[in-house]
């Protein structure tokens, strides 16, 4: 067995992996949770839409559709996610205010459509799709800290700071806060739920794209990789609150180190039950997130 320096060395490049890793589940999350509050749907296609996005990329960028710089793969996937996440909300919108069940049962529907068209277009096949950054690493205490990881920082930073730099500071903002507070005294006032609705739903729609685009380069893509990663950022929400969006932040970061942690200590065979036990026991000893205290749950 290795002693307490072995153990330490281990520990802290599995904590910075662990956090690299947490970044994009609580990408990820956060999406789901704009949707939730303002809805009070569970988006079960957000996962569906972000694959198909990152096929899109894949797609634009290889050459198998287009031949397009990666930036302007991008900007078309985006079109396509946010056209696409306002038609998801269009065919689901008459059932969000008659029953929040039955639309979350609708997201499953809409996301399986959206797995179909992906390999209908895309197949089934297995692909590789990086980012186009240079490839550098240094090493501090004993931590390896690679090119990757630094722009997943940064894109997260600018990507979350934006975020709630729009709901702090603007008046869309300030409606969301409301609508996602109180919907009824909302619209009485004469607040448009909808499109605040559509707002969740646009926003949700450009943090999946761009979690899917940071995970993928990790591993691979496929028709299930994305969705898959995407059940993981459900568990992070559900860690740090549905009603909570610091909570799905912090609560991603916070599941990725558990993961990393677990996979290494434990075992990775048995991480579908480890994600299922989190998610059991949070939602019984901490309905509300773990960070409900700390953090609360205005925002």
């Amino acid at each position: 067995m290795s002693g307490p320096g072995g153990i330490v060395a281990d520990l802290l490049p599995l904590m910075w992996s662990g956090i690299i890793s947490g970044c994009l589940y609580g990408v990820g999350a956060l999406g789901l949770v704009m949707v939730f509050k303002s809805s009070r749907v569970v988006n079960f296609s957000h996962g569906n839409l972000a694959c198909l996005g990152a096929f899109i990329v894949y797609g634009l960028s290889s050459g198998s559709l287009l031949s397009l710089s990666w930036g302007s793969a991008v900007a078309v996937a985006l079109g396509v996610a946010a056209f696409l996440a306002v038609l998801s909300y269009a065919l689901i919108a008459p059932i969000v205010f008659k029953s929040d069940l039955a639309s979350t049962i609708a997201t499953l529907g809409v996301g399986l459509i959206l797995q179909g068209v992906v390999q209908l277009f895309f197949g089934a096949d297995i692909v590789n799709l990086d980012l186009p950054i240079p490839r550098f690493g240094f090493s501090v205490a004993g931590i390896r800290i690679s090119s990757y990881d630094l722009a997943v920082l940064a894109i997260t930073l600018v990507i979350v700071g934006g975020l709630f730099f729009i709901i702090d500071r603007t008046k869309l903002g300030v409606a969301f806060r409301a609508v996602s507070s109180n919907p009824f005294a909302c619209e009485v006032s004469g607040l448009n739920l909808r499109s605040v609705h559509l707002f969740s739903w646009l926003a949700a729609a450009v943090l999946g794209l761009v979690a899917a685009l940071l995970i993928v380069p990790t591993t691979f893509l496929s028709s299930t990789t994305v969705p898959t990663f995407m059940l993981t950022a459900f568990t992070a929400a559900v860690v740090g609150g549905f009603s909570s969006l610091p909570g799905a932040a912090v609560g991603g970061i916070i599941l990725g180190i558990a993961m990393n942690l677990f996979s290494f200590y434990v075992s990775p065979e048995f991480m579908n039950t480890f994600l299922l036990a989190v998610i059991l026991m949070t939602l019984n000893f901490f309905p509300n997130g773990l960070l409900e205290r700390a953090i609360g749950g205005r925002v």
